[in-house]
């Protein structure tokens, strides 16, 4: 099986409840948006509801970084993409961009996600058919270049005096 790199959503509409007052789409619901594109790549790596379900195993969001970079309002159509930067044998770490169906950049995520054994709740090892499909994952990914706005962090840049 071939995998997409980086992993593209379907293309989706933004919804009327999403809209905020000042007329451009809400915060939260960037996200929204991030996390169904998320779900889809998961389900790819076999990490989906039935996973859930069927093993009680999991992924759970641990950290998140969002840059808004161009508003998006209604009627706008967007796709998401998810590129997995690095994984070890318990976490996930992706980037992720929001991009208008013409092409140019609403914002970028990355986030550490973790794998968890519902019954603790607990981090715990990838089984090693996930893990199969999580390197698998990764070696489509590799030869992606690392975005821009991947580890960036938050602060206050001062001027010196």
């Amino acid at each position: 099986m071939t995998l997409p790199a980086p992993f593209v959503s379907r293309v989706m509409e933004l919804e009327k409840d999403w809209i905020d007052y000042n007329g451009h789409l809400n915060m939260a619901y960037y996200n929204v948006l991030f996390d169904r594109c998320s779900d889809d790549a998961f389900e790819v790596m076999g990490l989906g509801p039935n996973y859930a379900k069927e093993r009680r195993l999991t992924i759970y969001t641990a950290e998140v970084h969002i840059c808004y970079v161009q508003e998006l309002h209604l009627g706008d159509n967007v796709t998401v993409t998810f590129q997995l930067l690095d994984h070890d044998e318990k976490r996930l770490r992706a980037y992720q961009e929001i991009r208008h169906v013409d092409g140019w950049l609403a914002a970028t995520s990355e986030q550490l996600a973790l794998h968890v054994d519902m019954a603790g709740p607990k981090v715990a090892p990838f089984p090693a058919d996930i893990m199969a499909k999580v390197e698998a994952m990764r070696a489509a990914h590799a030869a992606l270049p690392i975005p821009e706005h991947a580890g960036r962090s938050i602060g206050i840049r001062r001027k010196s005096a």
